[in-house]
């Protein structure tokens, strides 16, 4: 059974070494020195509150425009012109998915403690929302939560870890003809990019949940499944367990509703926007924490406030942003404060933006060459060093 152990540095061993950051030097990339005092009294104390009653109308907005969606669709097959129902089926799985991804950006925030201000509710609500969409809410939670306490780390973040040089079949740098690449050895055929990019937008929140892919190396079966594994502290063995049984139920909803309507209508109205949502996750969380100008920290420089600034934000359009509940476009500031709700986190990433400076990390690029742009340069870091850039 894992036990609890330190998120943060130890300052005293950290001060003795001295940190190694020569490719910060390289690229020109100052360490910020911010204090997270500095950032907070920046925004508006009113950014901070939680209001439940506003909280529950964006449960209700997203509930109804997903009725209202489910509910046309119930007469897209009774159209005799099959070209029309060729069309209209992929528009009811895109919109169901963009709207399924808020609800779940919702569980997220129940997550947080952000929803409302009592735990009961928070966790109540995440739980159902969450389950719905074949997430184990506090599995899920418990680990998300070491990611925020960690984002930016090289040995302690939980989510879209660089590989390293060594991982990636390459020789030492001092050793590498071509050291900081492009390595033709790692370069792919636009077929293979998008192949390995279905790959992950299918099949990566999923394996992440069962296998902790992309996540820490950790010993033995590090599961969302797994209430023993290393992800998580003892105390917190039953809640796994809950979220687990709750994923199953909802499992044999789906397997009941299959029964009743049959499993094609299942697929039609449940699987694919489902899996849509999948996809959302994979491409939000990815280009939110990955970027070639972006580094990664390890212990003699990485602390909570650096490591949070080490978080882009991206708009994907006024449209998505709203049903997303501006998930991308605000995620800097959800990172320095993560129990913010998403309702007043436009207004505080103006005041973010002030007070960060030229630590503010925004990029506008359309998601689509940014996705491909970022895919191509960001292949490997260093296995040494307290400051490593993505190389190709």
């Amino acid at each position: 059974m894992a036990t609890k152990r330190n998120v943060t540095a130890d300052p005293a061993a950290a001060a003795a070494v001295k940190p190694v950051i020569d490719e910060a030097i390289e690229r020109n990339w100052e360490i910020p020195n911010f204090t997270i005092k500095e950032i907070r009294d920046a925004i508006p104390a009113h950014c901070f509150r939680r209001d439940t009653f506003r909280s529950f109308t964006h449960v209700l907005h997203d509930a109804i425009i997903m009725g209202i969606l489910a509910g046309l669709a119930s007469y897209i097959d009774t159209i005799p012109n099959v070209y029309a129902r060729v069309v209209l089926w992929p528009l009811y799985w895109i919109a169901q998915g963009v709207v399924g991804t808020g609800v779940w950006v919702i569980g997220h925030e129940c997550g947080h403690q952000a929803f409302s201000p009592s735990k009961a509710i928070n966790n109540g609500v995440g739980y159902v929302l969450h389950t719905i969409l074949l997430v184990p809410y506090h599995s899920w939670r418990f680990s998300h939560s070491r990611h925020h306490k960690a984002t930016g780390h090289m040995t302690k973040d939980q989510v879209f870890l660089p590989t390293l040089r060594s991982k990636a079949g390459l020789p030492p740098r001092e050793q590498d003809p071509v050291a900081d690449g492009p390595h033709e050895a790692l370069d792919e055929a636009p077929i293979i990019v998008l192949y390995r990019m279905f790959l992950m937008f299918v099949f990566g929140w999923p394996l992440y949940l069962f296998t902790n892919v992309t996540g820490q190396d950790y010993p033995g079966w590090a599961s969302h499944f797994n209430p023993s594994c290393e992800i998580y502290e003892e105390g917190q063995f039953w809640d796994i367990v809950s979220s687990t049984v709750g994923v199953l139920g909802m499992i044999g909803v789906l397997g009941y509703c299959g029964q009743l309507f049959g499993s094609l209508a299942v697929i039609k109205y449940y699987v694919i926007p489902y899996l849509n949502v999948n996809a959302w996750l994979v491409l939000i969380t990815y280009l939110q924490h990955t970027d070639p100008k972006l580094p990664h920290y390890r212990d003699n420089v990485w602390n909570f406030q650096r490591g949070a600034a080490l978080t882009v934000d991206r708009s994907y359009g006024f449209i998505l942003d709203y049903f997303h509940h501006h998930i991308s476009d605000t995620h800097v500031a959800h990172h320095f404060f993560s129990t913010m709700p998403h309702y007043h986190a436009e207004e505080a990433t103006m005041h973010i933006k002030k007070a960060l400076g030229k630590h503010y990390q925004c990029d506008n690029t359309p998601i689509p060459i940014a996705l491909w742009r970022v895919w191509k340069a960001c292949r490997f870091v260093e296995d040494d060093g307290d400051v490593v850039f993505f190389k190709n």
